[in-house]
């Protein structure tokens, strides 16, 4: 699911970020949404949310919790 749209991002989702030191790798950091802080509809970058450990980062996978 694409992190672009503010409505697939939810509380306590299981995402994979960008956070801003590794927009030039792209190396992704996965942590669970605390809070969203994007406040459009949608953005070309990624849903910006800080995780519950304190990092702030753009969305950019959403991962299924249906185990």
């Amino acid at each position: 699911m694409s992190g672009n749209n503010r409505a697939n991002v939810k509380i306590g989702a299981t995402v994979s970020v960008v956070l801003k030191e590794d927009q030039r790798s792209g190396q992704l950091t996965e942590g669970v949404v605390a809070r969203i802080l994007t406040n459009s509809a949608n953005h070309p970058h990624g849903i910006k949310v800080r995780l519950e450990d304190g990092q702030v980062g753009r969305v950019k996978k959403i991962h299924n919790d249906s185990n």
